[in-house]
């Protein structure tokens, strides 16, 4: 089995995420005015869990997820991302009911404008370092986190805005792997531990 790590082909830094999305959304009134979630995520490659942990993790705190059932959708695709990342699969399997998915090109280009307004200032903090915690066997690690913050996301999504929690969590450790900064891997334990105990508090 061939292990994965950050250094993989694919975007490697957030504005290149966030062009490669711009670039499969296409032009203001684009249509249909839909795109399968399959057109979203292979934009940014489908051999690199770096990106596409980023993605969904933008995702799972965009505008989109205001849609009924958004919320358990972004986790249950972080699950299935991550489990393949724990296991260091090296080329990344997506279930047909995910590819068919749609979401409103108008509010994931919301989302990446949202984006666009911070990634600047967020990109000079980013630089490799603790690389080796984007390596194996720390970045198997580092799966097993992202497979938790998508567990608490199921229950927490029951409650406005409490799963923009995990999510942020899931954008950070994506963050991470792209940037190879275990620094901000790092945050993202933080802010997972954050998230669980906010689990722990409305939940208990």
């Amino acid at each position: 089995m061939t292990k994965l790590g950050a250094e993989d082909d694919g975007p490697s830094t957030l504005d290149g995420v966030l062009d490669e999305v711009e670039h499969s959304i296409g032009a203001e009134g684009a249509t249909p005015p839909t795109m399968t979630m399959g057109d979203l995520l292979s934009s940014v490659g489908r051999q690199s869990y770096g990106p596409l942990l980023l993605l969904i993790g933008l995702f799972a705190i965009s505008p989109a997820t205001v849609l009924p059932g958004m919320t358990w959708f972004a986790a249950a695709l972080t699950l299935i991302v991550a489990g393949q990342m724990a296991l260091g699969l090296k080329h990344i399997w997506l279930p047909g009911w995910v590819l068919r998915a749609k979401a409103p090109r108008a509010l994931v280009r919301g989302g990446v404008r949202e984006a666009r307004s911070w990634s600047s200032r967020l990109s000079v903090l980013l630089r490799p370092r603790l690389t080796f915690l984007t390596k194996p066997p720390f970045v198997n690690l580092i799966a097993l986190l992202v497979i938790a913050a998508a567990l608490v996301t199921f229950p927490l999504g029951l409650i406005p805005l409490a799963p923009l929690a995990p999510g942020l969590a899931v954008a950070f450790f994506g963050l991470g792997m792209v940037a190879r900064d275990g620094l901000w891997l790092g945050f993202g334990a933080m802010i997972l531990g954050g998230a669980s105990w906010l689990f722990r508090a409305l939940i208990f």
